[in-house]
């Protein structure tokens, strides 16, 4: 199988390494990876800040270059969940804009529901705390959400971080909380961003986890920061990372 990879422009500018080990975690399945090197944003920034032209002109650039892949996996639910669902709000965003809801993956959601993978090798002892992305839950249903009570829905960062030797995933007592940083919403609120922040940091805090993980590293980059403000150096990996076997970073 031949996959397209979409790395979001904050991964490929800021976070480099999550890229890489997505990579590592494709070739391990026998998968050909192939990363078009004319890529671009997906204008999920644009779109937030309502500049609709300039995010319909980067919808259309998105679907000439993944046009051909049967699959198209990125590292990223946030952007997943903009191709995916916001493509389709978008008016002359182009004639393919349909074909993305079932093409473009979370790298997470591939591996479980495309692969059928339930178990990966290597060993992680540490008390890891997932937090996961509000585009993930609510609309990528990559998990169950709490106002949801009468909907079971399956997990599967959960499930294949579960699967890995002595990973332990801590239990939460608001599992499905937003973590505050929703883009542009940081710093037009900011201080509504990093008191939800606080707020998603001392749930993890209180369950005991060594590590914070996240399928978005938008979200661990707030997090992280709200940590180096305060002048404590906590270990965050990105999900990818720790499926590919690396190890963590202790500050």
């Amino acid at each position: 199988m031949k996959v397209g990879l979409f790395i979001p422009c904050y991964v490929d500018q800021f976070f480099p390494e999550v890229g890489r080990a997505t990579v590592e975690i494709l070739e391990a399945q026998q998968i050909e990876v192939d990363f078009p090197q004319r890529q671009t944003c997906c204008g999920q920034p644009a779109w937030n800040a309502g500049l609709r032209d300039e995010a319909r002109e980067l919808a259309s650039n998105f679907e000439r270059i993944f046009a051909d892949y049967e699959y198209v996996v990125a590292p990223s639910a946030s952007c997943v969940a903009m191709v995916r669902k916001h493509y389709l709000d978008q008016d002359g965003a182009g004639k393919d804009a349909g074909s993305c809801r079932n093409r473009v993956l979370e790298l997470c959601e591939f591996l479980w529901t495309t692969l059928g993978l339930r178990k990966l090798p290597g060993a992680f002892p540490h008390r890891v705390g997932l937090h996961q992305g509000c585009h993930g839950l609510r609309d990528l249903k990559l998990g169950p959400s709490t106002e949801l009570v009468h909907e079971s829905t399956p997990d599967p960062t959960a499930g294949l971080l579960q699967s890995i030797k002595g990973l332990e995933l801590v239990p939460l007592s608001r599992p499905d909380e937003c973590c505050g940083f929703g883009g542009t919403f940081a710093w037009s609120e900011s201080a509504v961003s990093v008191r939800m922040g606080e707020d998603r940091l001392a749930d993890h805090e209180r369950a005991g986890a060594e590590i914070l993980a996240s399928t978005d590293s938008s979200c661990l980059a707030h997090l992280s920061g709200i940590w180096r403000r305060r002048g404590e150096h906590r270990p965050v990996m990105h999900v990818a990372e720790i499926l590919a076997g690396h190890a963590p970073q202790w500050p």
